[in-house]
């Protein structure tokens, strides 16, 4: 992969997911810290792809996966992944992967790879967005509100942006309004990273999981960065329906259809700019009030 004109930041989130193969099937892959010294969900998400993807035929494709996120990983630490190779056939292969810290799994998941196949198609279309020249960044956002930008939210910007977000019809991170459980978001890469589909689709599931969950607390007034909210994602779901680049604009359509027990679900859908559809997401979260006493 090229790595002449990327943007800094991209260019230290593309090194960690390529990961360090230690032994066969065994890798070992570096934290960053966005979250209070909690790994992201989405940096876990994309290392145990690459390593699932290490292990398989370069003609195979990832098509699909499968996650459970089930201690929450220290920022601090180095993750190791291991591979399971679970099934081998003539057009489908199966990986696990385990990811721990410290002898401890915190994360697994399944993924799906598949030979490439020509066959029916069909596609619903993209749902009515904004366009994103007139949607402004979240980076533009947060640098408006000063001082009182949240800690988590700084340390992003202080780190560089890999990833250019948009969101249609924020909320505000500290004082938010009720509003309808969905939204949208415009996304690209900071800058254009080669042709490798897979690193692609690495990324994309990286920042799939960006204000995901967040989704289901639209409709109650609160946002993840309230002092008395505890947010976390439980699972996540992706399926790769088509060929992408994601160094070009992606529609993430995101709505969240109930919520219950202390538990937020929302599905999403990823469009090109051209509305068609290039995969499907879903994830059920974490959105627990602490009483106030």
């Amino acid at each position: 992969m090229p790595t002449e004109g990327l943007q800094p930041a991209l260019e230290k989130l593309i090194d960690a997911i390529a990961l360090n193969k230690i032994d066969e099937n065994l890798f070992v892959g570096e934290s960053q810290n966005l979250f209070n010294g909690r790994i992201f969900g989405g940096q876990v998400i994309a290392q145990a792809l690459s390593a699932a993807q290490q292990t398989v035929d370069e003609h195979l494709v990832l098509h699909s996966c499968q996650s459970y996120f089930l201690l929450a990983g220290d920022a601090f630490a180095n993750v190791v992944y291991h591979v399971e190779r679970l099934r081998d056939g003539k057009s489908f292969c199966t990986r696990r992967v385990t990811a721990t810290q410290g002898g401890r799994p915190i994360f697994n998941l399944s993924a799906s790879f598949q030979k490439v196949e020509s066959g029916f198609e069909h596609s619903v279309p993209m749902p009515d967005a904004v366009d994103v020249d007139t949607v402004s960044s979240e980076a533009e956002r947060w640098l408006e509100m000063g001082d009182m930008i949240p800690p988590q939210l700084k340390r992003r910007l202080d780190q560089g942006m890999p990833i250019e977000l948009r969101v249609v019809d924020p909320n505000n991170p500290l004082k938010a309004e009720r509003k309808e459980p969905h939204q949208g978001i415009w996304m690209r890469l900071a800058s254009p990273i080669g042709d490798d589909l897979s690193m692609h689709q690495f990324l994309m599931a990286y920042a799939s999981d960006f204000n995901f969950v967040g989704t289901a607390l639209r409709p109650h007034g609160v946002t993840p960065f309230m002092p008395d909210m505890q947010i976390a994602s439980l699972d996540h779901s992706i399926w790769f329906h088509r060929p992408f680049r994601f160094d070009e604009w992606l529609y993430y359509h995101m709505e969240s259809p109930t919520a219950s027990g202390a538990r937020g679900f929302a599905r999403g859908q990823i469009f090109t700019q051209s509305g068609e559809l290039i995969a499907s997401t879903a994830q059920e979260g974490l959105i627990r009030q602490w009483s106030k006493k």
